[in-house]
């Protein structure tokens, strides 16, 4: 009887030891809080895109700690895995030795050490961070893992130490992939779009070749001594050519049988009461501005929205000229997009002018030289 009570009293000190034992190690095994609102996001870099396998980019760490700010952070390591948990594998050719400290934010003065691959860590003198205080830490010039499409992991541990060492504050873990570069590929040919026609119409202010009506044109009133009848037309072109372009005008002055009203040589005024048949032209300013039919438009060497120009003789208000095969425009040497242009055509008659019908086929010929 005095055995048994000797070693009841004997296993209830050993139950009492226990128990002050795990009261004293559990503390220890805390586990670390879990880091929120955690994102790596790949950005690029000098060169390269910011998830291109193997580019050297930058990596930007965004998180929210949650622990109070009691427990001081003088570390904070970013552990790149191909795994969330587990054994950490170092990804197939990821390089974060060479990487530099970016921008920092929500808690600063950190420097990178960068020394360990895979293992880079931030370090500064340990100080406290508000709980749910929103940090981003970005690291320059890291090289990607090299397997394209490969996704992969980083493990953010923050730490009260400066060297990342010990038992971690906050934990969480991030991922991101590399991929597949979509490489888009297409030629611009040899370009150049003209058309003539009595007027050209616009698309969203674009001169458009498809908007271009009858070229048919008809004077304003018959032709008289005592005064100047007048029409117009237009035309559209652009090109991609390097040294631009020229445009010529082509055909006969206005005949009627063995009857004809005489070109305009030498660009100068109309004059009533002779023989004259000329034209001018102006680079319009205001593309969708159609003039009427029969209305002159005074030519301009200037536009304010210049994308080609009347060419010398055929640019000056109320003087008017023609030559077939002359030059009535160009872009100046060099490729430009759709200019609309009007032409205006002048007929003054003699009273001894034949009766009959004055007609003309006029061919405007647009020339690119690449």
């Amino acid at each position: 009887m005095k055995q048994q009570k000797a070693l009841l009293r004997l296993f209830s000190a050993s139950v009492l030891m226990v128990g002050l034992v795990m009261q004293a190690v559990g503390p220890s095994l805390a586990s670390a809080a879990q880091i929120t609102t955690r994102s790596l996001t790949l950005q690029a870099g000098i060169t390269d895109a910011g998830a291109k396998a193997g580019g050297v980019v930058n990596h930007l760490l965004a998180f929210t700690v949650p622990s109070v700010g009691a427990t001081n952070v003088g570390s904070i390591k970013f552990q790149y895995c191909m795994l969330a948990s587990g054994v950490c594998t170092l990804p197939a050719g990821l390089v974060t030795t060479a990487a530099t400290m970016g921008s920092q934010a929500g808690a600063t003065g950190f420097t990178l050490d960068a020394t360990t691959n895979g293992a880079p860590f931030i370090t500064r003198v340990s100080a406290s961070v508000a709980a749910g205080a929103a940090l981003s830490y970005q690291l320059q010039a890291v090289t990607n893992p090299t397997t394209v499409n490969q996704t992969f992991f980083v493990r953010i541990s923050t730490y009260a130490s400066i060297d990342a060492s010990g038992a971690p504050t906050d934990t969480g873990t991030v991922t991101a992939s590399t991929v597949e570069q979509i490489v888009l590929d297409g030629t611009m040919p040899e370009s150049l779009v003209f058309c003539t026609g009595a007027t050209i119409g616009t698309t969203v202010g674009v001169p458009d070749c498809l908007k271009a009506t009858s070229g048919v044109i008809h004077f304003n009133q018959l032709f008289s001594p005592t005064d100047t009848a007048t029409s117009t037309s237009q035309m559209a072109a652009s090109t991609n050519a390097g040294v631009g372009y020229v445009i010529s005008v082509n055909g006969p002055t206005l005949t009627s049988g063995s009857n004809t009203i005489a070109p305009i040589a030498v660009m100068g005024p109309g004059v009533r009461g002779i023989s004259q048949f000329g034209i001018n032209l102006k680079a319009n300013t205001v593309t969708t501005a159609t003039p009427a039919v029969g209305t002159e438009v005074a030519p301009t060497t200037n536009p304010t929205n210049f994308k080609g120009q009347a060419a010398p003789g055929y640019d000056t208000v109320d003087s008017f000229k023609f030559i077939t095969n002359d030059t009535v425009a160009n872009s100046q040497n060099a490729g430009v997009d759709a200019q609309i242009f009007t032409a205006s055509y002048m007929v003054n008659v003699p009273g001894s002018q034949p009766a009959g019908t004055y007609v003309t086929t006029l061919t405007y010929i647009c020339t690119p030289t690449y």
